[in-house]
């Protein structure tokens, strides 16, 4: 059975997660890592989600205000074994719909051109859009938009 908890950043399962993301990356974005971990700081999300495949959390992801009408989506992770069945998708549908109660009428994103799968994931239901904020500029970069209906 899956289930999403809507959470905040002081959820261990959240935190646990974070970390596993945060060592994954760190691995996946070799000397880049440093550049990009600077803006992924959980300590100010109020807005979580956990998904977890029987009683075992396996999945994550946040929302934060990056302006008055506009959300910014971090820490999206799936453990990589749990791939393939859809938990980032849910993960992100429920991400939006938080938004969209939250009064947002955008949701952007930022991840690096190496997380192909990421990128894979967000062409299906997001736009590319011009590189925003701390990634203007930033080759190993890639952003996307979405309005929210």
């Amino acid at each position: 059975m899956v289930k999403l908890l809507r959470t905040h950043s002081e959820n261990q399962d959240f935190i646990q997660l974070v970390k596993m993301l945060d060592e994954y990356l760190a691995y996946m974005d070799g000397d880049d890592h440093a550049f990009y971990d600077q803006f992924n700081k959980i300590d100010l999300l109020n807005h979580c989600v956990v998904l977890y495949e029987e009683e075992n959390a396996v999945g994550c992801g946040a929302l934060k205000g990056y302006d008055g009408e506009t959300a910014e989506i971090k820490r999206m992770f799936v453990i990589p074994e749990f791939r393939g069945k859809g938990y980032a998708t849910a993960i992100l549908t429920e991400l939006e719909k938080w938004a969209k109660e939250l009064q947002f009428k955008k949701i952007i994103l930022e991840t690096g051109t190496g997380q192909k799968e990421a990128i894979k994931l967000y062409r299906k239901t997001y736009l590319q859009i011009e590189n925003y904020g701390q990634y203007k500029g930033v080759e190993t970069s890639v952003c996307f938009g979405k309005e929210l209906e």
